[in-house]
């Protein structure tokens, strides 16, 4: 039955949904998501996690829970640097993140893979390999997860090092001089580099750039936001702070608020309240950058209950601790009541700690077939650290039946998703909704 997809007769119209989202944010921001949205089907998808999670709800589930990721499509992994330094590779965004069944979160990533094939122009066959490795790979993987002791399933962690190494073996030449470069970036992106970057001196302080409408600086905004928002980077209110352990909390006292500015980033987060912070050290080469993204309700919250926890930014954080081997040193939360009196929840982190991900355009069939894989391994680490893998290792079983299924089912969704892209740009044409394209 996992391997079955056909839209409900009552089938909530996808753009109903996506102008629902829409409503609570920055209403100038959101043409710009719908822009980002246009660029191609799996653009759309990243952007839809609201439109299949109300898909899901109506299908067969396993009661089978785990933490969900909530939006685990295969762009929401990569690598990123761990507290000792060492860079890791995991699932690395929570905003929608809550505990459900964890095939909702391997339907998406399976689903993920065939619409980036179709997008890289894969026939059927070539992304049915990789729909197929997936699900293989994360059975597969719980399967030995499920043997392990522990502690030290706990402790285990994907190195990125060895994904690299993993991957270059399918890679072509081309690919590989493309990973050599990426890693190269990575590595090169901390606050350090996010300094050079970002900042320009006026009057001899630091202040972010002004590129508007995607990056604009606190003090050229009108409304709530700008003050809230150097409360919570500033010190004002010390509710961030006490989210953070007793040695971080020392570590973050030895820097001084700056600059804030807001950042337009990723396709399905535009128009909810992003902020990026300048904090300073002993001088102007001592800089730490934190993101200060906003947390609204997780979009599968209608379907599975609400978050045990009354601060959405608490239950980012929360999700995404368990789910991660290793967090930003950073991560913490906070309440802040802008001047409107309207209370809004975010989420702190350092903005670029040698964050990276697999560029997918120009992929070759067998190197999506190979990502596909550590993807998989990946989801199912992180499902383990909160689900029984007894359970799910027993449920998968040890033939391919699930495999296929998901295989058959992501296909059919893929279809579904070309369909609600459409009915975007048709949209779009006849000005139901405004879109801003090119940003």
């Amino acid at each position: 039955m996992h391997g079955e997809w056909a839209a409900a007769a009552d089938r909530r119209d996808p753009l109903e949904l996506l102008e629902e989202q829409a409503a609570s944010r920055v209403p100038e921001l959101v043409p710009i998501r719908y822009g980002r949205m246009l660029v191609s089907p799996f653009a759309f998808y990243r952007a839809g996690a609201y439109i299949m999670a109300a898909d899901l709800a109506g299908s067969p589930r396993t009661g089978l829970r785990v933490q969900l990721c909530g939006d685990a499509h295969l762009s929401n992994f990569g690598g990123f640097a761990a507290p000792d330094r060492r860079r890791v590779f995991d699932v690395n965004d929570f905003d929608e993140t809550l505990p459900g069944p964890f095939e909702w979160d391997l339907k998406r990533l399976v689903a993920s893979f065939a619409v980036a094939g179709r997008d890289l122009g894969f026939h059927a066959k070539q992304r049915r390999d990789a729909n197929a490795a997936v699900t293989r790979a994360y059975r597969e993987a719980m399967r030995h997860l499920a043997a392990m002791k522990t502690l030290d399933l706990w402790y285990s962690r994907i190195d990125a090092e060895a994904v690299k190494s993993q991957f270059r073996s399918s890679a072509s030449a081309k690919r590989r001089k493309l990973m050599k470069k990426n890693r190269a970036k990575a590595h090169a992106k901390d606050s350090l580099r996010a300094f050079d970057k970002l900042t320009t001196i006026v009057d001899g302080e630091p202040r972010i750039v002004s590129d508007p409408p995607l990056i604009v600086p606190v003090e050229l905004l009108s409304g709530p936001d700008g003050q809230a928002i150097e409360e919570f980077a500033g010190g004002v209110n010390p509710g961030y702070r006490r989210t953070l352990s007793g040695d971080r909390q020392q570590l973050l006292e030895r820097f001084r608020y700056v600059h804030a500015a807001r950042k337009v980033v990723g396709v399905g987060s535009v128009g909810t309240r992003d902020w990026v912070a300048l904090m300073l050290g002993s001088d102007d080469n001592d800089p730490l950058f934190l993101q200060i993204k906003q947390a609204q309700a997780s979009v599968l919250e209608p379907f599975l209950g609400k978050s045990q926890y009354a601060n959405h930014g608490q239950r980012v954080v929360e999700g995404q601790r368990l789910m991660q081997a290793a967090s930003d040193i950073m991560l913490g939360w906070d309440r802040v009541t802008g001047v409107d009196g309207v209370k809004r929840d975010f989420y702190a982190r350092q903005l670029w700690d040698q964050k990276g991900s697999v560029v997918i355009e120009g992929m070759k069939p067998r190197e999506l077939s190979e990502y596909a894989q550590i993807c998989g391994r990946t989801l199912a680490r992180a499902h383990a650290r909160s689900g029984d893998a007894v359970a799910i290792a027993s449920y998968l079983g040890s033939n391919n039946a699930l495999d296929l299924a998901l295989a058959d089912f992501a296909e059919l969704y893929a279809d579904q998703n070309e369909l609600d892209y459409t009915a975007l740009r048709s949209a779009v044409k006849t000005g139901r909704v405004k879109a801003e394209t090119g940003l």
